[in-house]
């Protein structure tokens, strides 16, 4: 199975760690980045581990909003390093932050502008945009002409998740289908079709993984919720989930 959302950059003794993950049975990790600097990080990652990682990179949207000197060092990596890229993420808007917030005009002239290199770099989305702030992400993304992006850990009204299904996009759901009944219920709104699995590691859970440093092995909690859900064989769920997977972050490699 592949990670469709971690911040890799984040986590300590990575070798340790990606041979343990390797060993279980995950086969990748779609590693996102926060800054300018995550970004380089990422991109180091990405040539230590080149069969495992893929690699996006990226502002998160809850965050400052870039320095002009490093919104155009990132641009200009972008073009540099597009051969090693799978993805522009995280991006999107913000919620949660209130500073942020205050100055929502500008990221969504941001969040256009990065859509429009997307678009240019032949990449797609990694995209943070909950509740109200999906839909005005989708219309920046409509409007751009992107076609192929990730709606990682979507919170929605119904209405909004199913213009963005009939957009194409793809929707992940995150450890918390095992023990939230909003997750389950997303499920319901989403087709196999088009979901993904992440943990947005290494934020922390609840539930039965209260207490515990976030991994991708919590994926195969995951697709077995995920599975009962659907009605289908497990190893079926996980070869259909790990095929959007590849679909959505891995068709970016073969256009370079």
């Amino acid at each position: 199975m592949i990670d469709a959302h971690i911040h890799l950059d984040q986590y300590t003794d990575i070798d340790e760690q990606i041979n343990r993950w390797q060993e279980a049975g995950i086969t990748g990790v779609v590693a996102v980045s926060t800054d300018l600097r995550s970004s380089h990080r990422t991109l180091e990652l990405k040539r230590r581990f080149p069969s495992f990682v893929y690699a996006a990179i990226g502002f998160h949207p809850e965050q400052p909003l870039p320095s002009e000197s490093d919104w155009n060092e990132w641009t200009k990596l972008v073009r540099q390093e597009r051969p090693l890229l799978a993805a522009i993420g995280e991006v999107g808007l913000p919620y949660y932050s209130a500073e942020a917030c205050a100055k929502l005009p500008a990221y969504q002239e941001r969040l256009a502008e990065v859509a429009a290199i997307a678009v240019e770099a032949s990449l797609p989305l990694a995209l943070h945009a909950v509740y109200d702030r999906a839909e005005t992400a989708l219309a920046i993304l409509q409007q751009a002409g992107v076609r192929h992006a990730h709606f990682h850990w979507l919170k929605a009204e119904p209405a909004v998740v199913k213009q963005i299904i009939e957009y194409g996009c793809y929707i992940s759901v995150t450890p918390e289908v095992c023990y939230r009944e909003r997750d389950k219920k997303l499920l319901s709104l989403v087709p196999l079709e088009q979901l993904l699995l992440e943990t947005d590691g290494p934020w922390p859970f609840a539930g039965p993984f209260q207490g515990k440093s976030t991994t991708p092995l919590w994926l195969f909690d995951s697709v077995r919720v995920v599975a009962a859900h659907y009605g289908q064989d497990i190893e079926q769920v996980k070869t259909v989930i790990t095929a959007n997977t590849k679909q959505l972050y891995g068709a970016a490699y073969r256009v370079v």
